[in-house]
This record gives C-alpha cells, structure tokens and sequence, in this order.
C-alpha cells in the first residue's frame, strides 16, 4: 500500500476523530450524538475511512462495535495523532501568550495534596491564566493512563526502581510513612511513642489492598504486633482530614503530605515505624515532546522538591 495513493490522499482526520469516538463509546449511535452528527453521516466515515485503508476497522454485531486487529492498531495511532496536534495548538498559543496554556497531570490522592498542590499555588502565583487539569489515579493506573495519552505527565510512587519500557521516571524524592494525629489529640504533645501504644486507638485506613495499610501492617507484625484494627475505612483525603481535625483518631500519611502542605491541624507523631521508603517521581512517555506548560510545571516540581526536603 503506498501512502500517497491510497492515504495520503484519501484519509482524513475528520473521519479518524469519528472512529475514535465510535470505538470509545461503543455504538454509533451514541458517537453520533456527543459529535453532534446524524448517525448516517458516522457509518459514512466509517466506511470511507475502510475504503481508503483497504481493511474493516469495525465489527458490528447485535452486541455492538468492536475494533478489528486493524482498528486497535489504528486507534493506537490516532490517539498519538491528536494528542500531537492538541499539544501543537496549545503550544501555538503558549508562544503567542506566554502567561496561559493549560496542562494535564494525573497523580495519585497523596501527591496530588501534597507536591502537585504546592507546584500549582507557585505557578499560579507566576502565571495566574495557566490552566491545571488535574486526574486522580493509583499508581499502577498512572502508568496505563499516560501511555493512552490520558494526561501530559504524572507525579506519583514508582512502582518499582525500574520503570515501564516506555515511560521516562526522575525520581524527586524518597517518600516515607508516618503516623498523624490531629493537633488537639492526647498524643500531640508526646515527644516519644511507641507504636504499641497505638495500637488499640482509633485508625482511619486506606482499604486492605493499598500500599499504605500493607506497608503499617508489615511495619507492626516486624515489631511483634498485631495491626491496629481500622475504625474507619475510606479512601476520601477529605473524609480523613475532617477525622482527624476532632483530635480523636489516628492515620499513617505519607510524610510528604505533610511537608508540602499548609494544613497545620494535625502533625506527624514521633513513631518509628520502619517501613520501607518509596521513590517518588515524575513520569513521561519516551520520545513525547513536553508542552511548555508541562516544562514549566517540572522545572517547578523539581524546584520545590529540593526546597522543601
């Protein structure tokens, strides 16, 4: 298959922004309606942009859509496409207005209150008509959401030293857990605490199945004791915070959380936990030109990493 004769010439981008819709949303119909088009007028595109590729992109059965072999290997393409050209633009208007843009960040709960919020309050302050969209993530979603293009950047736990083939880590800084109480607790004043102490006190936890509570748990079983059971079980920062705030529970946080932020209603307790520190970092795609506004917002990250330590 040349390119010129039967691509270049013939597929459009018009018809690749309505298939990808098609194949997120399953159905022509609904694609039809979010693009504000008759439903004719989508299989048309569908079917011109098969015609000019020479291959069925689409199944269609009574179960739905589905993307053949060809499609997947398209859709994959296509994001790419337009993620460039959404890049491009806003970069065009970056360069026209150095003092707005926008940018994408995914992170998880924790950076996101903690470093992600302290990069935003200085920028903002820099360059009050920059736009941050920010997405909420765990961190093993992190690494699927920016290879599909989902956001620019993300700042959160590695999983590992190592990271995914394609995706860049700088690491900013090693992240370490502690024990946080609310300012008017009994055990804010205390200058030494045992964790065992603790223990039959009220926690708020993340679920069983987050790093956080496994890592408190490892850390009392290495010290000979039985986790704390949870009081309250959420993963709602907001719902911990406004708990904690009353002085009558208890919660491990990472300590970042803390440094970066100016919450001053509760405080970390003297507790040797022992547990492991996590790296923390900022991730990108492999051979992705980062928009100036994403530039910006590193140099920050970096910045305020090294200053707050």
């Amino acid at each position: 298959m040349k390119w010129d004769d039967r691509i270049g010439r013939r597929l459009k981008l018009r018809d690749l922004h309505i298939l990808l819709a098609v194949m997120e949303l399953g159905s022509m119909g609904k694609a039809a309606t979010r693009l504000a088009m008759s439903q004719p007028a989508v299989s048309k595109a569908i079917a011109d942009l098969e015609y000019a590729l020479g291959v069925r992109v689409l199944d269609r059965s009574r179960q739905g859509i589905e993307p053949t072999v060809y499609g997947r290997a398209l859709l994959k393409c296509g994001s790419a496409v337009f993620d460039d050209l959404r890049r491009g633009v806003q970069e065009i208007g970056f360069l026209s207005d150095p003092t707005a843009g926008e940018v994408r960040i995914g992170t998880s709960e924790f950076a996101g209150a903690g470093i992600v919020s302290a990069v935003i309050e200085q920028l903002s302050r820099q360059h009050p008509r920059l736009v941050f969209e920010v997405a909420i993530a765990d961190s093993a979603s992190l690494y699927r959401q920016l290879a599909e293009r989902s956001f620019e950047l993300g700042i959160g736990r590695m999983l590992g030293r190592s990271t995914e083939e394609n995706v860049s880590a700088e690491i900013l800084y090693d992240e370490s857990l502690v024990v946080v109480a609310g300012n008017q607790s009994k055990w804010a004043s205390r200058r030494k605490i045992r964790l065992a102490e603790l223990i039959s006190e009220r926690w708020i936890m993340s679920p069983a199945d987050t790093v956080v509570t496994s890592l408190l748990q490892d850390a009392c079983r290495a010290n000979n004791l039985e986790p704390p059971r949870p009081a309250v079980v959420t993963l709602s920062l907001h719902m911990r915070n406004t708990l904690l705030a009353t002085g009558h529970f208890l919660t491990v946080l990472p300590a970042s959380m803390l440094r970066f932020s100016t919450n001053r209603l509760f405080r970390a307790l003297p507790v040797e936990l022992g547990a492991p520190q996590r790296p923390v970092a900022i991730l990108t795609l492999k051979n992705r030109t980062l928009s100036p506004v994403a530039q910006l917002f590193v140099e920050a990250a970096r910045t305020v990493a090294k200053l707050r330590k």
